[in-house]
């Protein structure tokens, strides 16, 4: 089996060029699919000129990351799709390693690489993606010894940043929510397919260097801020039925009241607190109602399991900071 790679582009002229080259000797690789997102960087000529093998999709306005990787999953030939970010380049067999893990594993939905920092191929930069009762989505590992992160393992949501996703799946839970336009969006996606019965995985074997922030700039910024806040309030609502949220209510309005104190020290409360409203208005709109997760009584053990998993990463979230 093989998979195809999908990479949203926007002003990556920095990093696109290595990570389209560490790409070109990888076994099980169908095709390699760019989406730009109407970079005014030189970096679409770059890849005219020097990968014509690359299929290149051009978008008229930047749409953000979950449109752009939707272009990509529409677009792909293979069942499984690998999203790779554009400031990553990626180590010998690491293609395959995700194909491998994810093929004929049922109820697999998606496998996240090993990220390890670029300027640091030593610490880890992402060895899974987690979320908890406090309405928080956390990775393990980060700024750790890749040594300490070599089984592979159940996660809550795979990093969209390097991991391998089932197309047939998508097909029946839904593709990336474009409201989200970027941030959370995996943790968006992984708990859908846990709601549905599916799995995500995470696969050491599978090793992505990755440099970090080359869209936004800096981990902490007035665009991601205000995003991320938007995100975490819709990400409540559209996946969590009624029971749920009332059950996490408590955790999650200290969550949000710690983040708020946080965000004053770093000087983006302004922006926190208007990407709350905003979260809050996109939940009551007709488009967020629209996208909402269906509830169906026969899942109930899938709810029964994620409630339990909120409650496990709260305390794996106290251990691992």
């Amino acid at each position: 089996m093989q998979a195809s790679v999908v990479i949203p582009n926007y002003n990556g002229m920095q990093y696109i060029e290595e990570c389209l080259k560490s790409l070109q000797l990888q076994e099980s690789m169908e095709e390699i699919i760019v989406i730009d997102n109407a970079s005014t960087d030189g970096s679409v000529q770059l890849i005219k000129d020097k990968f014509p093998q690359v299929k290149l999709i051009e978008m008229e306005t930047n749409t953000g990351f979950s449109a752009a990787v939707n272009e990509g999953l529409y677009a792909a030939k293979s069942r499984y799709v690998i999203l790779l970010n554009n400031d990553t380049t990626v180590e010998p067999g690491f293609v395959d390693a995700l194909v491998k893990r994810i093929e004929n594993k049922k109820k697999c939905f998606s496998v996240s690489a090993m990220l390890v920092s670029m300027h640091n191929p030593e610490l880890i930069d992402d060895a899974g993606d987690y979320y908890n009762a406090l309405g928080w989505a956390f990775t393990v590992g980060k700024g750790k010894s890749r040594y300490d992160y070599e089984k592979p393992r159940k996660i809550f949501a795979s990093c969209a940043g390097a991991a391998i996703y089932d197309k047939e799946i998508l097909d029946k839970i839904g593709y990336f929510d474009e409201n989200h336009f970027a941030y959370l969006e995996d943790i968006d996606i992984g708990m859908r397919a846990k709601l549905y019965g599916y799995y995500n995985a995470y696969e050491p074997l599978a090793v992505c260097n990755h440099a970090g922030s080359a869209s936004s700039g800096s981990r902490y910024n007035a665009f991601k801020t205000g995003l991320a806040a938007k995100n975490s309030v819709y990400i409540i609502y559209k996946n969590m039925p009624i029971v749920m949220i009332l059950l996490n209510l408590p955790f999650l309005l200290a969550g949000f009241t710690i983040k708020t104190v946080f965000f004053v020290k770093k000087g983006y409360v302004k922006e926190y607190l208007s990407g709350l409203i905003k979260g809050i208005k996109l939940s009551c709109s007709k488009d967020g109602k629209q996208h909402k997760v269906p509830f169906s009584g026969k899942r109930w053990k899938h709810y029964v399991k994620v409630q339990m998993e909120l409650w496990e990463n709260l305390i794996r979230f106290f251990i691992n900071s």
